[in-house]
This record gives structure tokens, C-alpha cells and sequence, in this order.
């Protein structure tokens, strides 16, 4: 099966212009994780904050697929590793994603579960919005399996502190954003297969 970015690509056969337009999804799909950063709500207790970024992380990962979700994350990262004010509440540096940052983890959450929920999307999984919701749930679970384990040598917490601090706040948004995510997927390929037919 395909995803949808590979679906609306030009053909193969046009390499300049398939190549231009994985370019322009990645700087697109970076942007919009940017600006989703930007949606930020600091808990007086953790270190770690409320932020859209993972809706779109999870959304760049279902429909670019698992190269192109995940250099469009790591173009995300290399933004922010050089200087550019595009993590959660305008940070920016190497520093963020390093080992003492109690975030950084979760930035290189992003990678994994780019690359996993774009393999499930490539197997069909963002087809149906009850099999999306599993490729989501999949994903967020890889962010904060990498974002927790990396609190807890962060700060030198053991580990049901970390989840305290950095998974038990977020539940409920967390799934708001899968189920957003997984009834955005489905939509998306039921209006391009209505445009494919000559529907409206």
C-alpha cells in the first residue's frame, strides 16, 4: 500500500519534481510542528509541558510514511539544534536535545514514532479511523517511552516519578490527539478517493 503524500506525488518518472515536492512537504510538515510547539501550557509541577507537537508528529508520520516523516523530524531537530526558535516555547540549541535536557527524549521520541506509525500507515493502518487510532496510540506510546527513560537519567528520578512527571499529566490530551489524528487520516482518503471518482 502507499500513504498519502506518495499518493499525491508526481510520478516517478518526473524525478525533479518528486524530488521538489518531498522537499516542500518536509519544510511544510516542519513548520507546522513548529507552530504546533508553540502551543505550550508550563505545569507548575514537571518540567515537561503541555504542547501540540505530537499531534503533528503523528500526523507528519501517517502521511509522509517512515523515510519521509522521519527527515522531516530530524529537519525539525537540525532547525532547532542551529539556533532556530521552533521547540516548545521558543527554545532552540544542541543543549535542548542533549542528555541533561529533562525534554530532549521526547524530541527524539519524535523519530521513532515517525518512523513506526509511517510503517503502519504504508500497511494500511490510516485507512480506518479504528486501526489509526492504533497506529497513533502505538506512536505516542514510542514518544513517551523515550521521552520517560530519558527524565528519569534527566533529573535522577526513578522511574515511577518520571511517569508522575512526564506521561500521567498528559494522558487526556495525548488522547485527544490520537483520536484527532486518527479521524484526520481516513477523512483525508475518503475526500481524495471522492476527488479521484469526479465527486465533491
Amino acid at each position: 500500500m502507499t500513504t498519502l503524500v506518495v499518493r499525491l506525488a508526481p510520478e516517478r518518472s518526473r524525478a525533479g519534481a518528486r524530488a521538489a515536492f518531498a522537499v516542500a512537504c518536509a519544510i511544510g510538515g516542519a513548520a507546522m510542528i513548529s507552530v504546533l510547539a508553540q502551543v505550550r501550557i508550563p505545569l507548575p509541577f514537571t518540567p515537561v509541558p503541555i504542547t501540540g507537537q505530537t499531534l503533528g508528529v503523528l500526523l507528519v508520520g501517517a502521511a509522509y510514511g517512515p523515510v519521509l516523516g522521519v527527515s522531516t523530524i530530524a529537519l525539525y531537530l537540525a532547525w532547532g539544534a542551529v539556533g532556530i526558535p521552533v521547540f516548545a516555547g521558543g527554545a532552540e540549541g544542541v543543549a535542548v536535545l542533549g542528555p541533561a535536557s529533562a525534554t530532549g527524549g521526547y524530541l527524539w521520541g519524535f523519530v521513532a514514532a515517525s518512523a513506526l506509525v509511517g510503517l503502519l500507515a504504508r500497511a494500511g493502518w490510516d485507512r480506518s479511523f479504528g486501526s489509526a487510532v492504533g497506529a497513533m496510540f502505538l506512536g505516542t506510546v514510542t514518544i513517551y517511552a523515550v521521552g520517560v527513560s530519558w527524565l528519569m537519567a534527566a533529573i535522577d528520578v526513578p522511574l515511577d516519578r518520571a511517569i508522575e512527571l512526564g506521561l500521567a499529566p498528559f494522558v487526556i490530551g495525548d488522547t485527544l490527539k490520537v483520536l484527532g489524528a486518527a479521524s484526520a487520516l481516513p477523512f483525508a482518503w475518503r475526500l481524495l478517493g471522492r476527488n479521484d471518482r469526479g465527486g465533491g
